[in-house]
């Protein structure tokens, strides 16, 4: 199947409310193991046609379903955001969206032989490498960037989110650990686009306290975690051989999270402000922005 592109290089520095939609040029494939499951599981990035949307397909399965990426699709967000159809799903989706979204693809077929996209090293990167394998198509139609015009807040105890009114797409990110002296209070923004993400968020890991997911793992439910694919800290020190990736990888990492939970809405411009957030309050938040947005564009 063909689909009607135009390659692409580099992003447009003018933001404006129509742009042409996107789509990648060629498939590339990866495998890897799923953090929870531990089972092994291969992924392909495939162009798509226009206004078909992000939309894993279980090709494991006989009927090989369909699962688009909507908030609404949502399933649960058990450390990791899970889409599905109420009977089949995908789990750990973030990282591999938050590289789609940052890329500003539109419409791809991701196909995947299990239940969970592949942990990877924790972070995007290896997501962002299969992006650029592929190439970026141009693509005849156009979508709608939606700005917000009023904001949008949503809060549950110390934990908060915002979207402000912006010309542009910032995130800006505060995570507070007073418990874990090594992570600690951090702070992170930035504006997105490819370059920005590929160099300063992509390669933040996921990470963990040690004592918070000890229980956790002693009952089996990190199944391919490892030094491999997460941070661990221990008594407040990095247990990773190798240290850290950046000083401040933790806050860069749940920016990252952010990116990915909140590309399930449909692209929009806002300043994202967000304190001490986590896979359940950006899915709540991103369902919130859904809505004003939906009654906004009425």
């Amino acid at each position: 199947m063909t689909f009607a592109c135009e390659h692409t290089s580099k992003e447009s520095a003018i933001r404006s409310h129509k742009k042409k939609q996107r789509t990648l040029m060629r498939r590339s494939f990866a495998e890897g193991i799923g953090l929870f499951s531990g089972e092994k599981v291969s992924i392909a990035l495939c162009p798509a046609a226009e206004n078909s949307g992000i939309v894993f397909q279980r090709i494991d399965l006989p009927h090989r379903p369909l699962l688009p990426a909507r908030a609404e699709t949502v399933q649960g967000t058990p450390r990791c955001t899970i889409i599905g159809n109420g009977t089949e799903s995908v789990q750990t989706v973030e990282h591999l969206l938050a590289a789609l979204r940052a890329y500003d693809i539109d419409n791809v077929l991701i196909e995947i032989s299990g239940s969970e996209v592949p942990i990877m090293d924790g972070s995007s990167m290896p997501f962002v490498c299969m992006i650029e394998e592929s190439g970026i198509c141009q693509q005849e139609e156009e979508k709608e960037l939606m700005r917000l015009q009023k904001p949008v807040f949503w809060s549950q105890g110390d934990i908060h989110l915002i979207a402000l009114p912006s010309d542009e797409y910032r995130i800006t990110c505060t995570i507070h650990y007073p418990h874990c002296k090594r992570i600690g209070t951090q702070f992170y923004t930035f504006s997105l686009d490819s370059g920005r993400f590929k160099n300063e968020i992509a390669s933040s890991r996921t990470f963990s306290v040690y004592e918070e997911i000890a229980p956790m793992i002693e009952k089996g439910l990190f199944k391919g975690g490892s030094l491999d694919n997460a941070v661990v800290i221990k008594e407040d020190e990095v247990v990773n051989p190798e240290g850290l990736r950046f000083a401040d990888e933790m806050v860069r990492h749940k920016v990252l999270d952010l990116i990915g939970d909140l590309s399930l809405v449909p692209p929009f411009l806002a300043h994202v402000i967000a304190v001490r957030s986590g896979h359940p309050s950006n899915n709540a938040f991103a369902k919130q922005i859904l809505n004003h947005i939906t009654l906004e564009n009425s």
